[in-house]
């Protein structure tokens, strides 16, 4: 009788396991990469400076995109003054400016970057990829964390706000 109970309770424990497993998996792949980044916790002014630039909607369509995507650490690295003033309605063309340049057409994956030397990015301009010390970077900015999964896309978190020419 016991045996059965635990047998019993091991497959309901297993059961639910898979379950849960299965709808975390399920429902991570429903998020885009605006979700992503808003329920991340590390990139509060990114997403505030991709709502002032109205540039929700685009990062929430089918995409895929990769979004080199400045951590809050990266945006407190600016001189003082540079956030507020790039948040300002005036200053909106400059702000979609920067920000899509952290944007690049298509998924690349960690794997992808350390095949490649530069990408092309939705301002225009490109971002020079290059590997020091093992470690990954896009122009000056390191990337700290690779390959945030996204309906939509991919983020890499990286130190530094990339700035256009």
């Amino acid at each position: 009788m016991l045996k059965k109970f635990i047998t019993t309770l091991s497959i309901v424990i297993a059961s639910f396991t898979f379950t849960s497993v299965a709808q975390a998996a399920h429902h991570g792949m429903h998020k885009d990469i605006v979700d992503v980044a808003s329920e991340n916790g590390s990139f509060t002014t990114l997403v505030a400076a991709v709502k002032a630039a109205g540039l929700v909607d685009t990062l929430k369509g089918k995409g895929p995109f990769t979004v080199f995507a400045p951590t809050d650490e990266a945006f407190a690295k600016l001189p003082e003054g540079t956030v507020e003033m790039l948040l300002k309605p005036e200053n909106k063309d400059k702000l979609v400016a920067v920000l899509t340049y952290h944007v690049v057409p298509g998924k690349v994956t960690a794997s992808d970057v350390m095949k490649i030397d530069s990408a092309k990015t939705v301002q225009g301009q490109s971002v020079m990829v290059k590997v020091v010390d093992g470690k990954v970077m896009i122009n000056d900015a390191q990337v700290v964390t690779a390959d945030v999964e996204a309906s939509n896309g991919v983020i890499h978190a990286v130190d530094t706000v990339l700035m256009p020419k």
